[in-house]
């Protein structure tokens, strides 16, 4: 029996986990760390943090599982996108990770916009540069940090940097680099009349992989630390949504996912790079070789209900804790006692900016339309309704372009909620089916792995192999979708009138 092994570099932590050749999970382990947030719409991380939770986790699920070592085929990595981690001439960490939600480079994103012309950089990359990418976080590190900017002789994605650690290797592939805002996206390399327009050495970009290649094998020093054999092939992997997608069975024409993790994320699948000419949708290569997908991204969807719970649910996290079970579980039991469109109380889950439909970091997270009959289950089904509305956005762009939707696939910790599952078919009038793994980016790269390994023939014989759907979700009900048709209409008129608004709140915070 072959195994695998797919490790993700998540937001709140690092999540490991072991299959075998049939995708059975055989172990897993999770480790987290902090995030900071030095200061407002910031978002760092010390990468030593994902590297001793890397080290942590893949030591759990070998001595879980209790296999030989030497039986692991592959190692598979994935991670959050777009991250920035500096380093110098000796491979050390210059300063902290900037991060995907970090909002701070609105200026260098112009800037670079600006200098090499919009035109241009959608022809180039096939994506405007926004705040989350990376090529405006190396400009902003120029800008303000100038210190730290001269030591600086590579720049690694959060996984990638895993990588390094892992097999010496300086590398990256195709799905991830696709986010830097620096890659060349329908011929899959990197796009140096990019660099070259914002300054940056072509010699700071690593080699990009296609996904499924091996990308370096374990060294001596990282065996002793991971318990891996030394020489074991580590695959290029894929960033978090991609990964996410093979581990969902996203590799085929009309098969779309709906992914509510920290952040909201709706992927289709694409034989060729198709751009939506008001660039709300990412095009990016897909962690399939030759393919690629669009993706619209909400920044706080999961994060929404995360910040809901930590602020005004310090009861039900009690109750929860006595009884053992998860406070989410609580809060959306709770929502569950609202009507439908929670009497007219909406949520715009803008807490840390907006990336689709509105590329716009000022934007803030409001509650609308409080009366005195609104209590808490009015906000806490007003949250999962705004995620949904948000998430909507996306397939409304999707269908607008005549992308074929004939299936969703709901994953993430959204999924796992039978109420906000239905909620987010009843808004989008796509019913939402689940499949019978929900190990997300980390299953995917343990597959990918798989292939490059020689473990299965090709990513779509992978999942073919591994990825069924269970649950056909629930049929659309017509009262519902057409109330919250309503709803959405007045949500989406919110934004426009407050996006003046939001930006005159950041430039007094700011």
């Amino acid at each position: 029996m072959a195994y695998l092994i797919g490790i993700d570099i998540g937001t709140s932590g690092a999540k490991t986990i072991l299959i075998d050749e049939t995708g059975l999970v055989q172990a897993r382990a999770t480790a987290e760390y902090p995030l900071s947030s030095p200061r407002p719409l910031w978002s760092e991380q010390d990468p030593a943090d994902w590297w001793a939770a890397t080290c942590s986790t893949v030591r759990q699920v070998l001595e879980t599982s209790g296999i030989d070592p030497r039986e692991v085929r592959g190692v598979g990595l994935s991670g959050q996108m777009h991250g920035a981690v500096f380093l110098d001439e000796a491979n050390r960490v210059i300063r902290p990770a900037i991060l995907w939600n970090d909002q701070r480079t609105q200026a260098e994103c112009d800037w670079i916009m600006e200098t090499i012309g919009r035109d241009r950089v959608v022809e180039m990359i096939s994506n405007p540069v926004l705040t989350g990418f990376t090529a405006g976080k190396i400009v902003w590190l120029r800008n303000h940090e100038p210190e730290a900017y001269a030591r600086v002789r590579k720049v690694l994605l959060p996984k990638d940097y895993i990588r390094l650690k892992l097999t010496g290797e300086f590398a990256t592939e195709v799905s991830d680099a696709s986010g830097t805002a620096l890659f060349d996206v329908p011929n899959r390399r990197w796009a140096d009349g990019m660099l070259e327009g914002c300054g940056i050495p072509r010699e700071w970009m690593p080699r990009a992989w296609e996904s499924p290649e091996i990308s370096g094998t374990i060294t001596d020093e990282a065996a002793g630390l991971t318990g891996l054999a030394p020489g074991t092939p580590v695959a290029g992997g894929g960033g978090d949504q991609a990964a996410g997608a093979v581990g969902s069975g996203i590799v085929e024409t009309g098969i779309v996912s709906s992914t509510v993790g920290t952040s909201g994320v709706v992927f289709a699948f694409s034989d060729k790079p198709i751009v939506d000419p008001a660039l709300r949708l990412h095009t990016f290569c897909h962690a399939v070789p030759g393919k690629w997908h669009l993706m619209g991204v909400m920044l706080s969807a999961g994060g929404s209900l995360q910040w809901y719970r930590d602020t005004f649910c310090a009861e039900e996290k009690s109750v929860a804790a006595a009884l053992g079970r998860d406070p989410y579980e609580l809060i959306c039991a709770e929502a569950a006692q609202a009507p439908v469109g929670s009497e007219g109380l909406l949520f715009l889950p803008y807490l840390t900016g907006e990336r689709t439909p509105y590329p716009d970091p000022s934007a803030r997270g409001v509650f609308f339309g409080a009366t005195r009959r609104t209590g808490k289950a009015h906000f806490a089904r007003a949250v999962l309704e705004g995620v949904a509305y948000g998430l909507a956005d996306s397939f409304g762009i999707m269908e607008e372009m005549g992308l074929p939707i004939r299936q969703v696939r709901a994953s993430g910790g959204g999924a796992r909620s039978p109420l906000w599952r239905a909620i987010q078919a009843d808004v989008t009038g796509h019913p939402h089916v689940l499949t019978n793994v929900d190990e997300g980016p980390a299953l995917g790269v343990a597959l990918l792995a798989g292939v490059g390994a020689g473990v299965y023939p090709s990513v779509e014989a992978a999942c073919r192999q591994v990825i069924r759907v269970t649950d056909a979700g629930s049929d659309i009900c017509p009262v519902n979708h057409a109330a919250y048709r309503r709803y959405h209409g007045v949500y989406r008129k919110l934004y426009a009138h407050l996006r003046e608004d939001f930006a005159e709140v950041a430039a007094i915070v700011g």
